[in-house]
C-alpha cells in the first residue's frame, strides 16, 4: 500500500489529514480515534467501578445497626439512634450517588457528639467500625495544628483513612472518619491577640474544606517528614465525619441560656421542667458557638447529639452485660492461667459506688478494677495449684484503700 493510500481503519481519514497514524498488523488508527477510544474506555471503567462499589455495599437498616450497638454499649438510646440513621443514610447516599450520577445530589449529614468523659463516645465509634463495610479510622484532634506549625496538618486525618483503605482511593472516598476530642480545638479567646490561635481556630478553619467536601491533596506518609513525596488527591464529598468531645463546662453555658428564657411569673413552672442533672440534652448550636467553635464549623456538623451521664444502674450493667463487659475481660485473663475468677455481688456494688464518687464514668470502673486485681494478677501466674479465686468485699476495700486511686477525690 502506497503512503498516499494509507487511511485510518476506524474513521477513514487519509494520512495527510491526521497528525499521527499508527500502523497495526492489518490496519491503522489515527490520533483522533485514539483520543476518542481513550475517553470511551475511561467512562466504561468508571461506570464499572461505580457499579462494583454500589453492589459491594451491604446496607444495614437503622434497627440492625442499633441492635449491634446494644450488644456492646449500655444506654445512650438517643445517640445510638442518631448514629444508626446517619450511617444508614450514608450507605444509601453512596449507593444512590453511584447509580444516579446525574440525578438529585443528596448531601451528607456529619455528626457531633457531646458527652462527659467515660460515657461512651469513642466506644460508639469503635463499635460501629466492627460492622461497617467501608474504611473507618479514629483520629485525635488534639495533635492538629494550623499548617506550617509544629504538629500534624488536618490532611493527616485523610492519611489515616487512606491507610485503613490500603491506599485504595475509591474505597477511602466512601469511608467514615471519627474525630475525637473536637472540643480541644475550640477558640481560646474572643479577645483579639497579636499571636495566632494555631491549635484552635486555625485548625477549625482548616477543617472546613474537609467536612463540606472538596478535593484534598493528601501526603500518603505524613506531610512534613517526607516533603518530596507525591500527593494523592482524595474527594471528601462522600466521606462521613463524626466528631466527639467532652466540652467540659458547656453545661454552665446551657444553664445560663435556659435561665435567660425564664421571665416573670412563669419562672418556677419553667424551671421545674428543666432537668438540672442532665443539661446536655438541651444543647444547641448556640451553645457550641459560645464554647468556642466557629459558626462555619458548626454549620458543617448539622446533626448534634448528646450522651447521657451514667447513673449507678448503667455502670452496674456495664460491668457485666455487654459482650466485652469489664468483668468478662478479667475472667478471660484468669481463665488463660487456668483459674476461675468470681466476684461477689457486694463487690460490684462497691465498684459502682466508687466510680460514682470519682466521676470518671465507665473509665473509672476499669481504674478501680485494676486497683483491686493488681496483686492477684501479679502473684497468680507464679503460684501453682490455684484453681479458683473469689474476690470478696473486704479484699476489694483493702486493695482500693491501699492504692493511689484512694487519694482521688472530687472537689
Amino acid at each position: 500500500m502506497k503512503g498516499k493510500d494509507i487511511k485510518c481503519s476506524f474513521c477513514g481519514k487519509d494520512k495527510s489529514e491526521t497528525q499521527v497514524l499508527i500502523a497495526g498488523i492489518s490496519g491503522h488508527i489515527c490520533d483522533q480515534c485514539i483520543v476518542q477510544a481513550q475517553g470511551i474506555v475511561g467512562q466504561e471503567t468508571a461506570d464499572k467501578l461505580r457499579n462494583s462499589i454500589a453492589h459491594s455495599l451491604t446496607i444495614f437498616k437503622p434497627g440492625e445497626i442499633k441492635k449491634f450497638l446494644d450488644a456492646y454499649v449500655i444506654g445512650q438510646e438517643h445517640a445510638k439512634k442518631v448514629i444508626s440513621v446517619a450511617v444508614y443514610n450514608h450507605y444509601k447516599r453512596l449507593t444512590y450517588t453511584y447509580k444516579n450520577k446525574y440525578d438529585v445530589e443528596i448531601e451528607k449529614s456529619n455528626i457531633i457528639m457531646v458527652g462527659e468523659t467515660g460515657t461512651g463516645k469513642t466506644l460508639l465509634a469503635r463499635t460501629i467500625a466492627r460492622m461497617l463495610n467501608v474504611p473507618f479510622c479514629i483520629a485525635d484532634a488534639t495533635v492538629l495544628t494550623e499548617a506550617g506549625y509544629v504538629g500534624e496538618d488536618v490532611e493527616s486525618l485523610l492519611t489515616r483513612l487512606l491507610q485503613a483503605a490500603d491506599y485504595d482511593v475509591p474505597s477511602a472516598e466512601r469511608g467514615i472518619v471519627y474525630i475525637d476530642e473536637i472540643d480541644k480545638i475550640a477558640r481560646k479567646s474572643d479577645n483579639p491577640s497579636i499571636t495566632r490561635d494555631v491549635s484552635g481556630e486555625g485548625v477549625q478553619q482548616a477543617l472546613l474544606k474537609l467536612l463540606e467536601g472538596s478535593v484534598i491533596n493528601v501526603p500518603p506518609h505524613g506531610g512534613r517528614k517526607h516533603p518530596e513525596q507525591k500527593m494523592i488527591a482524595i474527594n471528601t464529598q462522600n466521606i462521613l465525619f463524626i466528631c466527639g468531645g467532652a466540652f467540659e463546662g458547656i453545661d454552665k453555658k446551657i444553664a445560663r441560656r435556659l435561665q435567660t428564657r425564664v421571665v416573670g411569673y412563669n419562672t418556677s413552672k419553667e424551671a421545674r421542667s428543666v432537668d438540672r442533672e442532665n443539661l446536655l440534652q438541651y444543647i444547641t448550636p448556640q451553645d457550641l458557638k459560645s464554647f468556642g467553635l466557629i459558626p462555619e464549623l458548626i454549620g458543617r456538623l448539622p446533626l448534634i447529639t448528646f450522651l447521657q451521664p451514667l447513673d449507678k444502674a448503667a455502670l452496674r450493667s456495664i460491668l457485666t452485660e455487654p459482650k466485652n463487659a469489664l468483668l468478662r475481660q478479667y475472667e478471660k485473663l484468669f481463665e488463660m492461667e487456668g483459674i476461675k475468677l468470681r466476684f461477689e455481688k457486694e463487690v460490684l456494688d462497691y465498684i459502682v459506688d466508687k466510680a460514682m464518687e470519682f466521676r470518671l464514668g465507665a473509665r473509672g470502673l476499669r481504674s478501680i478494677c485494676e486497683a483491686i486485681m493488681l496483686d492477684a494478677m501479679f502473684e497468680s501466674p507464679s503460684q501453682k495449684g490455684i484453681k479458683e479465686l473469689s474476690v470478696t468485699l473486704d479484699y476489694a476495700k483493702e486493695k482500693v484503700e491501699k492504692s493511689n486511686i484512694a487519694q482521688l477525690r472530687v472537689a
